[in-house]
């Protein structure tokens, strides 16, 4: 048995995209060429034929963009990036003997399973609402993946990063990746303090996502306001810069703004 653990960017959302964009060609072909359905040269031909050419355009932008992701994410391809970031993190996470770890928004367990394994005197509980958004993420599938690794300090359960099911200071460990800048209409940083409510003091975090200023406002001012309310140590790592993938990497996947926020409460 294999561990299966899917692509960020699944299947359909590249072929979604494609299909799109060959929708729109072919109602560009219909409507916006001179005189084949609408009659060359009028008002609405052009109007028809501006707007389609633009989705046409902006279509075969997005399936590149999406293709490109897919296979810079394969954990069978060449790059396997996804890989590359999930044992990055994990190498930053210990736990005593007897802990307990918790990371957010697990999707298909790897990042949780990859800390399980550096950890094997710790128990890691992988939390995940599991949305119709990434339908190829599953509990089971993350429990199927835990069995394939033969990780048996790994347990599963359902919930919500924006109210965890947990009292304060309930783990030694508390991960996360990619996860975040998904849950738009909430503040992000409100979301990162929730998450952080349930790490014990001298607790380890690891927090990887795409904290641009756009997604989560200044993040310096963040990480000075955590050190006064008595975290240890907190430091931003930009992993653009060979940590994970190069600066033109990130700057071809549209990444740039990936960093791990990492410390010690």
């Amino acid at each position: 048995m294999k561990a299966e653990y899917s692509n960020w960017v699944p299947d359909q959302m590249v072929y979604g995209s494609m299909g799109m964009t060959g929708a729109f060609l072919l109602l560009f072909l219909l409507f916006g060429l001179p005189g084949f359905l609408v009659k060359g040269g009028s008002t609405l031909q052009l109007v028809l034929g501006i707007l389609f050419g633009i989705m046409v355009l902006l279509g075969l932008g997005a399936s590149a963009m999406f293709l490109a992701w897919h296979f810079a994410f394969s954990y069978s391809g060449k790059r396997q990036m996804s890989r590359q970031i999930i044992e990055g993190v994990a190498r930053r996470v210990d736990i005593p003997k007897g802990g307990r770890g918790l990371d957010v928004g697990c999707g298909s367990g790897a990042l949780t399973i990859a800390c399980a394994r550096r950890n094997p005197g710790a128990l890691m509980i992988g939390l995940d609402r599991w949305g119709k958004e990434y339908s190829n993420f599953s509990q089971k599938l993350c429990e199927n993946n835990a069995r394939a690794e033969g990780t048996s300090n790994t347990q599963f359960v359902k919930g919500d990063a924006l109210h965890l099911d947990f009292p304060d200071e309930s783990f030694d460990a508390v991960t996360s990746n990619y996860v975040y800048h998904n849950i738009s209409g909430h503040n992000r940083q409100e979301i990162l303090l929730e998450s952080l409510r349930v790490l014990k003091k001298g607790g380890i975090f690891a927090i990887h996502d795409l904290m641009n200023k756009e997604r989560y406002g200044d993040m310096e001012v963040f990480r000075d306001r955590l050190l006064s309310m008595g975290y240890q140590e907190v430091v931003l790592i930009d992993t653009t810069k060979g940590e994970f993938m190069s600066p033109g990497e990130a700057r071809f996947l549209f990444l740039s703004g990936s960093t791990l926020l990492f410390g010690i409460k």
